[in-house]
């Protein structure tokens, strides 16, 4: 099976990026920006909420490896999805729970995963998640590239990324 892409947004592009990185099937991880109007957006007016852009991960995978069903799973499994423009301190729509469907199959297999878990009551609020159809990408600069990777011992990176990653460790075992 060739590769395939998925692109999410869940709260600060760092987290999603070490986090899927780690998940046997994905190719490559790109952290950028999406669904918003301004052109070539820069990290610092994606930060203000004015251009209209998330924070978000373009992730290449092997679907016969991977499944688009799985990394959804995994999606919701690593943020809050239920918190409308934030995730945990990071408040502003650059920081929505949304999904970008590359192709109608993609949009298809979203609803169908938002609906299930709101019927089997997963979280105890409503999903908000946006299932948007995708814009321009744009990546993002070199610096965010890796960041956790380069910056483990950074506070951000020990408080809130390191246990999502230990909680994605327990959702891949076997």
């Amino acid at each position: 099976m060739s590769a395939q892409t998925a692109t999410l947004a869940g709260g600060c592009f760092w987290c999603l990026e070490a986090a899927f990185t780690r998940v046997p099937g994905v190719l490559g991880v790109e952290s950028g920006y999406t669904g918003g109007q301004a052109e070539n957006p820069t990290y610092e007016q994606v930060c203000t909420g004015r251009t209209g852009h998330a924070e978000a991960v373009r992730i290449t995978f092997a679907g016969d490896v991977v499944s688009y069903r799985d990394l959804l799973g995994l999606f919701f499994a690593l943020h809050d999805p239920t918190t409308l423009n934030r995730q945990g301190g990071d408040v502003g729509t650059q920081y929505r729970s949304a999904i970008f469907p590359a192709d109608p199959e993609q949009e298809r297999i979203a609803r169908e995963t938002v609906a299930a878990l709101t019927a089997e009551r997963v979280f105890p609020d409503p999903i908000v998640t946006e299932i948007l159809p995708p814009g321009e990408w744009y990546p993002a600069e070199a610096y965010h590239r890796d960041y956790y990777e380069r910056h483990p011992e950074q506070a951000y990176c020990q408080v809130v990324i390191a246990p999502k990653l230990a909680r994605l460790r327990k959702l891949l075992e076997p």
